[in-house]
């Protein structure tokens, strides 16, 4: 495939599902990374049927060999990756006096830690320009005690994407993570079409004005300067 290229970790029929449509209307080919195979199938048909490219890999991105091996297919298919977007998160609803150390360890693993796997595997076909975003939460700063592992995914995260923007800067690869302040709905300023804007907005942010976390509280896009934070 020629052209730009985006690829959704986590892809399915919410935010995934958007951050994919936005990005396609663009005329990005795409490349879907999920778990449940019928939705997947789904999303890549609808993108197909709308005129744009669209390729797709079913995985637990947990599973790092596997994820490594999709990927990298992906990416070979694709050609290039000029977005990546990382959006999983566990929800387990589990105070600190419930919740394991076995289950806070399988969530960050999926929420935080799949990152890794999927960026060190996409690498390859990242070059300069290209951007990495993803799928921030309030919950970092504003955690609910019944479902602890999510805060401290999403803190995780916002820390992790700070280190890859770091590491990747001088190859002029750009790491975001939009922090969406409010609960994701159907409709209304926090449903998926307008969080997908702010993060396609973050994405397009001029290399010279970047920031590495951008709030979107649902007033307008998340990049404006009274919404962006370092």
């Amino acid at each position: 495939m020629s052209g730009r290229s985006l690829l959704v970790v986590g892809a399915g029929p919410g935010l995934g599902g958007a951050v994919a449509r936005r990005f396609a209307r663009d005329g990005y080919a795409v490349g879907l990374v999920g778990r449940d195979a019928a939705r997947v199938a789904e999303l890549a048909a609808e993108l197909r049927a709308a005129g744009s490219a669209a390729e797709s890999a079913i995985v637990d991105i947990t599973d790092v060999a596997a994820a490594t091996e999709a990927v990298t297919g992906l990416g070979q298919r694709l050609g290039s990756i000029d977005v990546l977007h990382f959006n999983p998160s566990a929800f387990r609803q589990q105070d600190p006096l419930h919740l394991t150390v076995a289950g806070l360890l399988e969530d960050v693993a999926l929420g935080v830690g799949a990152l890794l796997t999927v960026l060190q595997a996409a690498r390859p076909f990242l070059a300069s320009g290209a951007r990495v975003t993803a799928t921030g939460s309030m919950a970092a700063d504003e955690p609910w005690h019944e479902a602890a592992s999510l805060g401290v995914q999403k803190a995780g995260l916002r820390n992790l994407v700070r280190s890859i923007d770091a590491t990747l800067a001088p190859a002029g690869i750009r790491a975001v993570s939009v922090t969406v302040r409010g609960t994701l709905a159907e409709q209304g300023p926090f449903s998926p079409g307008r969080v997908a804007e702010a993060i396609h907005a973050a994405a397009g942010r001029p290399a010279e004005d970047w920031r590495t976390e951008v709030a979107y509280d649902g007033s307008g896009d998340g990049t404006g300067d009274g919404a962006a934070v370092d």
